[in-house]
């Protein structure tokens, strides 16, 4: 892609099946740095992770010749196979199907890296559910309650 320059951020979320604690603190900074390769392998650029017990949210400098979709079918389909392989949970760990994708322009770039790395704090106050629904809610995105993530808030 010769003489192609792009800035694409993009905020990849999406969740645990059944909304499970299931990433453990002890695992998260090695499954954090497992999706950033895998990022990395997708000719995009990991800019800030952070797994939470039952969600997770990145933000990646996305290479135009991938598509949002693709990146996270192969987040969720690679980490969830190492994850397993790794007997990390008792039984077998999936993502939910979906996710969330969300855009931003380049001077919204620290305040969404600081909004990704602070999400310990961030939900001591805010549920998950609360969470993604203002993300939809702020981009203006038309959803259907059904079809958003299983929620057990």
């Amino acid at each position: 892609m010769a003489n192609t320059y792009t800035q694409i951020l993009v905020q990849i979320v999406f969740a645990v099946k059944g909304r499970q604690n299931l990433i453990t603190e002890k695992h998260r900074e090695s499954i954090e740095k497992y999706i950033c390769g895998i990022v990395t392998n997708k000719k995009s650029k990991p800019l800030a992770i952070y797994c939470n017990p039952d969600h997770c949210h990145i933000l990646i400098g996305l290479h135009p010749s991938v598509s949002t979709s693709e990146m996270a079918q192969d987040i969720k389909a690679n980490s969830s196979k190492w994850i397993n392989e790794n007997k990390w949970v008792m039984g077998k760990f999936n993502w939910q199907e979906g996710h969330g994708a969300f855009t931003y322009s380049r001077s919204q770039l620290n305040q969404v890296v600081q909004y990704i790395r602070n999400q310990p704090e961030h939900h001591r106050k805010k549920t998950f559910r609360e969470e993604y629904i203002s993300f939809l809610e702020k981009f203006e995105i038309d959803y259907d309650d059904q079809y958003v993530f299983e929620f057990n808030d």
